[in-house]
Formats: structure tokens, C-alpha cells, sequence
């Protein structure tokens, strides 16, 4: 539609035709057509109806017609309005510690970047290793597993301080997409920096935003995941994970430059012009170290994880490295604080109405008559390879997590080797696609690797990821006796 008062014609558009409208009227009509649907036979209706709910939310994550806090809310107003839950059910996830955790700990990665010590401790390790390109790769993921435990956004990780330091890298070297350079160098690293960062994600509670949903998920079956258990169990899969990553991808995907002398120079540059270590670096890397260690050991004292976080911000407020401002605008934090909540809220409400129960006895038929150790094989390559179907880790697991524990628990897997199992592959999963979780369009956005080599990679390094944590790992869990 055009205006014709004035001599420069203006576009507008109806509501109804913007690209945001689109996707939400859909989602709607396909929520309503199932809401009038008969309810299936061993639901109560009101198992259906949060159902509806919870399926459209996972559709509006994935099309994203509004941010997740937004969306997290108008499923809240739906629910309550609708009579599915009460006002005191929907909002009762908000004081769950698992996820004051994962909201604590954005702030306390705030820290990082704020004070330059995140950027600092990559600039390091690019000095120490940097001769090589592939001694650069490993110096690259050994930051990002140094800031892993600290930073629960592996998108805030990878694309905040990663991403910055690797690109200059690559240019500095003349590897660039726009001239066709980007074999050179930048291709290969920017590939190691997606798939350390899925790794370095799955092995610590507090690496990535979805972690602490599936702890509080496992609670169901009275499994409790603390914060050094799940750092045991994925240690040693995890570091053979990271040593061999660089191996393969050079060996599948090689850099033209193999050595890189200016790499060490650019890291002394960066490092000189930073100047000398801060004050607040020092307290920001006293209070880290701290934290790791309340984290790993707290639990003998009396302190949880959540508590040990919440000591830890308070210390970098009394010390001046954090403000208040910056804890009021530290808009991830409060963001996943409201989408995990409500995400939460409506699992544990589905479970409680019965729907996880009837999913999990109908899926049963899949793997009825077979052994546990069968059934589990069959269970994890299904969870594994549905996730080319999602853009987003968290609704991958909300969606099926539970419920595919469930189906394993059933038939006769150990409860807590399902939940650490399920809860491993869900993140790696994410390595298949290029819309696989939130690092992913940052870095395949910089058009430094193809389409089809993205997703050839993706296939052959979750067939290495299958392998190192379903088989070297269920050894290492087999002597930790976790089965």
C-alpha cells in the first residue's frame, strides 16, 4: 500500500502483513485446531491442554515472532487465563535455584567482559601457542574451556569473546571470505571454535543456559546432579573430545597456512596495548577461582552451587568490578530468568498431569523386548538426530528430554546414566547443522565455510562425538559407578 498525499510515495503495511504477524497467526490457528481437538484417550484435559501450550511455545522459540522472555510470558497468560493452571502453578518454577544459578551466573560473566579478562586470558594463550595454526586452535578452545564454567550463554561465550579474537586473527593473515581467502586460515578455525564451544558446553552445569533445566528434570526420577558430578562425569570424554578435535578437523579440512609467526606478534600488540593487569582483573580471576572451587567442594560446607554464585556476585559488587546498573541491564540474565522459569513450570506441570507417563508408555513400543543396553542405543541415536529438526537446544530439550529418559528408565536403563547420557548428547547434537543453537548462525554468518562443508563436518564429528561419549565415556562412568 502506497500514500499518494505527498509527492514521495510511503510504504506502509496492515498488521497482518508483517513478517513478525505471519509466523504468529500460524502458530495460533494450529494451536487452536488442537486445543478443539477430542482428547487422546488416557489424557486428563487438562494434560492436553498444557500440551498445547507447551507445543506452540517450542514452535514460537523456533520462529521466533517474539523474544523467548515475551513469548515465555504470553504462554504464562494463556495458561492461567485458560484455566489450565493456577496463578500460584505458573509461577512457581521462579524460585527454583537452578535456574537463580544460570541467571546469577550471566551477571557474573558480565564481569568478564566488562573488566577485559576474558579477552585478556585468550590473547595468552594465542602468545603461548600461536607458532602454528594448529597450536593456535588448541590455545583458541583451551580459552574457551578456562571460560566455560563462567559464562552460561555459549553464545555470549563464543560470539562475545571468541569470535572478535579469532576474525582479527584471520585477517590479520589476509584470510578473508570477501576475497576469497578464507582456506588460509580462517575456515579452520572458525570450524574448531564452533565445536569446542558445543563440548565445552556440555561439560559443566553452568556452561550453557539449558544444562540446569535438565538437572531439575532429573529430579523426577530421584537422580540429584550436582555441580562436581556432572563436571566428574564429562571430564575425561570431554578433554579426549577437545585434544581430538583439532586433529580431525585439520586432517579433514586443513588450513592453507600451516604456520603463523605474526599470530604471537598480534597477541603481544593486543596484550601491550591492554596494558598491565587491572585491579579488577585481579579480583574478577580471585573471585573466579573461588567460585570453581565453592563450585567443586562447597557441598561438604553446606554450600550449594546457587549459594556459591550468589557469593560470588555479591563480592564483585562490594568490590566495585560490578554495579547495580550493570546487574539492571544485564538483559540476558533476566531474559533466560523468565524463559527458563515458565519453560520449567510447564515440563514439571506436564509431567505432574500425566502427560510424560503417556508419552514414555507409548514410545516403550520401540524398544519393548529388547535389552536395556539395546533399547538405550536405539533411544540416543533417535534423541541424537531429531535435532536437525530444531534451531534451538533449549526447545530440542523441553521437547523431548524427559520424555525419551523416561522410555529409557522404563526399560530398565540405570536412572542417573540416562539423565547425564541424554543430557551430554542433547548439546552435542547441535554440532549437525549450522542453526543447530545460537553460536551457530555467528559464525556461518561470516561466510567462512560453505554451506555443504558445514553440515559434512557436522555429520562426521557427531559420529566422533557418539563414539567418544557413548563409548569411552560409559567406561569412565562404569569406574566413577555411575552404572
Amino acid at each position: 500500500m502506497s500514500s499518494s498525499t505527498g509527492a514521495i510515495p510511503v510504504e506502509t503495511k496492515l498488521p497482518w502483513e508483517g513478517a513478525k504477524i505471519k509466523p504468529t497467526l500460524a502458530i495460533f490457528a494450529f494451536g487452536v485446531s488442537l486445543w478443539f481437538l477430542p482428547t487422546p484417550a488416557g489424557l486428563s484435559i487438562k494434560a492436553w491442554h498444557l500440551f498445547v501450550i507447551f507445543i506452540s511455545t517450542i514452535l514460537s522459540i523456533v520462529a521466533k515472532p517474539l523474544p523467548m522472555g515475551a513469548i515465555a510470558i504470553v504462554s504464562i497468560a494463556l495458561g492461567i487465563f485458560t484455566n489450565t493452571i493456577t496463578t500460584a502453578q505458573a509461577l512457581s518454577s521462579f524460585n527454583s535455584s537452578t535456574v537463580w544459578l544460570i541467571a546469577i551466573a550471566f551477571m557474573l560473566a558480565r564481569g568478564f567482559i566488562k573488566t577485559g579478562l576474558g579477552a585478556r586470558i585468550a590473547y595468552y594463550f594465542v602468545y603461548m601457542l600461536g607458532k602454528s595454526t594448529l597450536g593456535l586452535s588448541y590455545g583458541i578452545m583451551i580459552t574457551e574451556f578456562l571460560l566455560s564454567p563462567f559464562i552460561p550463554s555459549n553464545t555470549a561465550r563464543g560470539g562475545g569473546i571468541i569470535y572478535p579474537l579469532v576474525t582479527s586473527l584471520s585477517k590479520e593473515f589476509n584470510s578473508c571470505p570477501v576475497e576469497n581467502t578464507q582456506r588460509r586460515m580462517g575456515s579452520f578455525l572458525l570450524t574448531i571454535c564452533y565445536h569446542a564451544n558445543l563440548v565445552t558446553s556440555t561439560m559443566f552445569i553452568t556452561a550453557m543456559a539449558a544444562n540446569p533445566l535438565m538437572v531439575s528434570f532429573a529430579q523426577k526420577w530421584g537422580v540429584n546432579i550436582t555441580w562436581l558430578s556432572w563436571a566428574k562425569a564429562t571430564i575425561v570424554p570431554g578433554l579426549i573430545s577437545l585434544a581430538t578435535l583439532p586433529l580431525i578437523i585439520y586432517l579433514i579440512y586443513p588450513p592453507e597456512i600451516k604456520t603463523t609467526p605474526k599470530a604471537k606478534e598480534f597477541a603481544r600488540e593486543r596484550l601491550t596495548e591492554m596494558g598491565p593487569i587491572s585491579f579488577n582483573e585481579i579480583f574478577m580471576l580471585s573471585t573466579f577461582g573461588l567460585l570453581l572451587i565453592l563450585w567443586m567442594f562447597g557441598d561438604k560446607f553446606g554450600i550449594d552451587a546457587t549459594g556459591a554464585a550468589f557469593l560470588g556476585l555479591a563480592m564483585l559488587l562490594v568490590g566495585g568490578v560490578l554495579n547495580w546498573k550493570d546487574i539492571l541491564s544485564e538483559k540476558n540474565a533476566w531474559d533466560t530468568f523468565i524463559w527458563l522459569s515458565t519453560l520449567l513450570m510447564m515440563t514439571t506441570y506436564l509431567s505432574d498431569f500425566g502427560m510424560i507417563d503417556w508419552f514414555s508408555n507409548h514410545m516403550q513400543a520401540v524398544v519393548v523386548g529388547r535389552s536395556w543396553q539395546v533399547s538405550m542405543a536405539i533411544l540416543l541415536l533417535i534423541f541424537f538426530y531429531t535435532h536437525y529438526f530444531f534451531a534451538s537446544l533449549t526447545a530440542h530439550i523441553t521437547s523431548l528430554y524427559s520424555a525419551f529418559v523416561a522410555v529409557a528408565i522404563a526399560a530398565g536403563a540405570p536412572p542417573m546414566l540416562s539423565c547425564l547420557l541424554f543430557a551430554f548428547i542433547a548439546t552435542l547434537s547441535a554440532c549437525t547443522t549450522h542453526y543447530g543453537t545460537g553460536t551457530g548462525p555467528v559464525y556461518f554468518g561470516t561466510g567462512y565455510v560453505s554451506f555443504s562443508r558445514w553440515w559434512s563436518i557436522g555429520a562426521i564429528m557427531g559420529f566422533v562425538h557418539i563414539l567418544i561419549w557413548c563409548g569411552l565415556g560409559l567406561v569412565w562412568w562404569k569406574y566413577l559407578g555411575i552404572w
